[in-house]
């Protein structure tokens, strides 16, 4: 069944995402990150800066709770540049067009886009013969961070390529604050031997899955189906009406994602202040 997308579903997704980036921006703080961090409301949605080149720093959720006030944005755009850091603000094409106009207005350039797809949980695709995937134990967590970066750190060259590229270091740093804020972790393995890992939050009736990746000498083996399938097996065990996810327009992931009976519900604009 095809899942649509009004206004009223995306402003519910849109608020879950900035919660959750508040969320990992504040246990980024309390690890110990960059003291001038901060996780503030704006106009419904966040503005955040977690630690230094986190993919955490942005401005998530806008446009669903009114156009912030200028002397708000300008109170956020003084504390990124207090870090160092440009703004980065990601707007919902469902969201205020106003949000778009005022934004570019005080000289954020769109720089890239995102999509998020939806699917409501239900049947699931079996795993390929020798694929096996479970939630991984407390003491793998190590294994899986490892494990999971190293995945990333070899990204698929299908569809259009992210305009973010981070540190080793920072995204080991970027997933143990998200683990703080409450997802959950799953580890794939292949003939026994691990091979793939994906993790996921589920809130309110929403399970958000919050990225997956496979090694590369793994790929193309249907490693990646297998961890949404499980994923998806879950949300539907707990009463999800809904999993999101979100991906690298025309990407392998957004393939895979479709292929399982995902629909695109909107995208995002990525759009830039220096």
């Amino acid at each position: 069944m095809t899942l649509f997308c009004d206004v009223e579903l995306a402003a519910r997704l849109e608020r879950l995402e900035a919660d959750l980036i508040a969320r990992g921006s504040d246990a980024a703080r309390r690890r110990g990150a960059d003291p001038r961090g901060f996780a503030q409301p704006l106009a419904g949605g966040v503005a955040s800066f977690a630690d230094v080149d986190s993919p955490l720093n942005k401005v998530a959720g806008l446009g669903f709770g009114g156009v912030p006030a200028a002397a708000d944005l300008d109170t956020v755009e003084r504390a990124f540049a207090a870090c160092g850091s440009p703004v980065q603000a990601e707007v919902s094409t469902l969201a205020d067009p106003a949000i778009g106009d005022l934004l570019t207005g005080r000289g954020y350039r769109l720089v890239s886009f995102e999509n998020v797809l939806g699917a409501r949980p239900g049947p699931v695709t079996a795993s390929p013969p020798g694929i096996e995937v479970r939630r991984a134990a407390p003491d793998e967590f190590d294994l899986w961070l490892e494990l999971v970066a190293d995945a990333f750190a070899v990204a698929d060259t299908q569809g259009v390529a992210s305009h973010e590229e981070f540190p080793r270091e920072t995204v080991l740093n970027a997933m143990r604050d998200m683990a703080a804020a409450g997802l959950r972790h799953y580890l794939a393995l292949r003939d026994g031997v691990p091979a793939g890992g994906a993790s996921m939050h589920v809130v309110d009736g929403v399970a958000q899955l919050t990225g997956a990746a496979t090694l590369p000498e793994h790929r193309r083996h249907g490693v990646q189906t297998a961890l949404l399938s499980a994923r998806l097996a879950d949300a539907a065990d707990e009463g999800c009406d809904v999993a999101v996810v979100t991906t690298q327009p025309g990407s392998k992931s957004q393939q895979n994602v479709q292929r399982q009976g995902f629909d695109l519900l909107y995208a995002r604009a990525v759009l830039v202040r220096r």
